[in-house]
């Protein structure tokens, strides 16, 4: 092979098949001394009676056959330096790893129309599997509402949380991507098959290991460094101590990407790791899309403001129109000179903030004296 990029993809692809993806000191060789490189090391370690176990299961190989059956399904292998690389994805190389699991992905199997590049203002949303309808349905409204400001929803398309954000951000019409601890082509959960093409016909659904490979344990740890990586921040909804979750949020931390967690009722148990990462200040509260678009967008492109109750009349007065108000009897008239000591304040101050307040209808005036008007009540 004349091509050095295309070797390059080769190695990379005979190397994820004979090794397990996310094996920080395999990325840490390859980005040393490059992936052709570490292949043939490899592929030369031999004992007396022949090849090892690995040189043999590289001779295994054929990446050339491997990318024609990937094709076929409609997938393809994304590897750094294509266009279609997300750059950002190559902080995995530098941030601290978590025990073995580290470093960028030697490649990304990308199945659907959506490329990895598109992804730099995506949000994931993470959660429980065992999520309650509260978790679902504020995991939902978050993705649909995200959808509608123009953003993908990145998720693992598990069950619970994961599939809420998916469902959440399609019924917006919006883009989502499912990133996957199995091949591409080999849709898991099973029960969300149908779910999970219809991802790859209209988004993308991507997964470090290669077509064909089945979901192991530490395979679900290693894809959720990639959910964190790819996303520009990650939201946990509802997540409870031992959640999967808290995993995807320790990535985006050692990522110094923004993370964010939704608050569930008080004492449940299925929030209570979500509540521990607001609590210890490791997960900024949000609780809608304004707060989480003011976490992830740039300084000033959004301002999340303080709720606070509709603006009344009574908002709009200084101390001493306040003071004068108060002292105003409800239904006994009174005049200004008894409303002024009411308020100790003087008689002057209270005859000239009166017919303030009454043009505001505030306060109503007889011929026996101020009382408060229906407003002014209320």
């Amino acid at each position: 092979m004349t091509d050095p990029h295309e070797a390059e993809r080769h190695a990379r692809l005979v190397l994820s098949r004979v090794i397990e993806p996310g094996r920080r000191k395999v990325h840490q060789l390859v980005g040393e001394i490059g992936a052709v490189a570490l292949r043939d090391h490899l592929l030369a370690d031999r004992t007396r009676s022949g090849p090892t176990e690995v040189a043999a299961r590289i001779l295994e190989v054929d990446p050339v056959r491997v990318l024609a059956q990937a094709e076929r399904v409609g997938a393809r292998y994304v590897i750094p330096g294509d266009a279609e690389w997300p750059s950002w994805l190559d902080r995995l190389d530098v941030c601290e790893p978590s025990g073995e699991v580290g470093g960028a992905p030697l490649g990304l199997w990308v199945r659907g129309p959506v490329r990895l590049d598109s992804l730099a203002d995506s949000v994931a949303i993470v959660g429980s599997r065992s999520a309650t309808s509260y978790g679902t349905t504020a995991a939902q409204d978050l993705a649909a509402a995200l959808a509608r400001h123009g953003r993908t929803v990145v998720s693992g398309a598990a069950f619970g949380i994961d599939h809420a954000a998916h469902h959440g951000a399609l019924a917006a019409g919006g883009i989502t991507v499912a990133v996957l601890a199995s091949g591409v082509d080999r849709p898991y959960p099973t029960a969300h098959r149908e779910m999970i093409n219809y991802i790859a016909e209209h988004g993308a659904v991507i997964s470090e290991m290669p077509p064909g490979y089945a979901p192991m344990r530490n395979r679900f740890l290693s894809r959720n460094r990639i959910i964190a990586a790819l996303a520009r921040g990650t939201v946990v909804v509802e997540a409870a101590a031992r959640s999967g979750a808290l995993n995807t949020a320790g990535w985006a931390g050692r990522l110094s990407r923004p993370l964010m967690a939704m608050p569930g009722p008080v004492g449940s148990g299925a929030s209570q790791g979500a509540h521990d990462l607001i609590r210890s200040g490791g997960a900024a509260l949000v609780t809608g899309v304004d707060d989480v678009l003011e976490q992830v967008g740039q300084l000033g492109d959004h301002y999340s403001p303080s709720p606070r109750g509709p603006l009344r009349v009574r908002d709009e007065l200084s101390p001493t129109q306040s003071r004068i108000l108060d002292a105003v009897p409800v239904r006994n008239p009174a005049s200004a000179a008894a409303i002024a000591r009411t308020a100790s304040l003087g008689s002057a101050v209270a005859e000239h903030e009166l017919p303030r307040l009454r043009d505001l209808g505030l306060v109503e005036e007889g011929e026996a004296g101020w009382t408060l008007s229906s407003l002014g009540r209320e």
